[in-house]
């Protein structure tokens, strides 16, 4: 009998046009779902895990090899140039290894370069510190030394040297991507200070920056214990030798200390910004009453002849 009633449903169904239009794309959307859900399992190969092996410290082709055999990707992302190390040496890897992915995944490596690269040196003599800081920075070259001369245009650039050899105009010098260029700046008499810009939680070479355009040179910089050539641009300056706001000679150097430790950085900085504040806000306290001062002298030297003038032509109506 329930065969009977069953198959009685399935004739009314079939008989009922819209209805079994209705079932009919029900039966499509369902069938579409569960044949996507196969088809991204088998695709995305769920469930499947691979291990990343550490390809620090091997050579870029025998890395290939591993990661093959591993199901994986390499991708170049980086290079730097290690004297220190064989070219094609990879040196850093993300994922990092021992770290379980899906297979197929791409591991982003940066190799050891065979060389360092060379560029060409821009002349900068004539333009200002902080335009020749800006040009040599976008070259991919740095400041070694800033040296003072005397010379009416205080803090524009007068020479530039490359090692030994001067750059001049006509100069078509390369340095290695990274090297410092010494520049002879000019210094006015009685205009040789400057004063120490805050520095504390940058990295070394916002650091440097700073430093350069206030006229002042980089001191010792001390790394705390971890930091090494591949992490050293994660380091940030906790401490500087001399505090923000400090006058300084024209050309004085400025240590700085790094460290890893993010959250020790960022307690110091705001004690240091503080205090960085805090002598900003006395020195124009300061320079605000020697201006009064010295306004007040030229005041004084406005009516006093004035005054004289005046006592004078009182005595002579006296005696008249």
């Amino acid at each position: 009998m329930a065969k009977k009633t069953n198959t009685t449903l399935w004739q009314r169904l079939r008989s009922n046009r819209l209805a079994w239009n209705l079932f009919l794309i029900v039966a499509i959307m369902l069938a579409l779902a569960l044949m996507a859900h196969f088809v991204m399992q088998v695709a995305t190969r769920h469930g499947a895990r691979r291990t990343v092996p550490d390809f620090s410290g091997i050579l870029l082709s025998e890395a290939e090899e591993l990661a093959a055999k591993h199901d994986l990707e390499l991708h170049i992302n980086d290079s730097l140039f290690v004297p220190a190390y064989e070219g094609g040496i990879i040196l850093d890897q993300l994922p990092e290894g021992g770290v379980e992915v899906k297979p197929g995944r791409t591991v982003y490596v940066t190799i050891n370069s065979f060389r360092q690269k060379m560029v060409p040196v821009p002349y900068v003599a004539g333009r200002s510190l902080r335009q020749a800081k800006n040009m040599l920075e976008i070259a991919g070259l740095e400041i070694e030394e800033l040296i003072y001369r005397p010379d009416m245009a205080t803090n524009y650039v007068l020479e530039q040297y490359c090692g030994r050899q001067q750059v001049l105009a006509e100069s078509r010098i390369e340095a290695e991507m990274g090297s410092g260029i010494t520049l002879y700046v000019g210094v006015d008499a009685g205009d040789n200070v400057t004063f120490v810009p805050q520095v504390v939680g940058l990295s070394l070479q916002q650091a440097k920056g700073r430093l350069w355009e206030s006229g002042l040179n980089v001191g010792k910089v001390i790394y705390e214990e971890g930091i090494n050539l591949l992490n050293q641009k994660d380091a940030r300056v906790y401490a500087q030798s001399n505090p923000a706001e400090q006058a300084l000679s024209l050309g004085a150097p400025v240590d700085l200390m790094l460290t890893l430790d993010l959250e020790r950085v960022k307690q110091v900085r705001a004690e240091a910004e503080k205090l960085a504040r805090e002598a900003a806000a006395e020195r124009l306290r300061l320079e605000q009453e020697q201006a009064d001062s010295l306004a007040r002298v030229e005041l004084m030297g406005e009516i006093a002849p004035e005054a004289a003038e005046s006592a004078e032509q009182t005595e002579d109506e006296f005696f008249e």
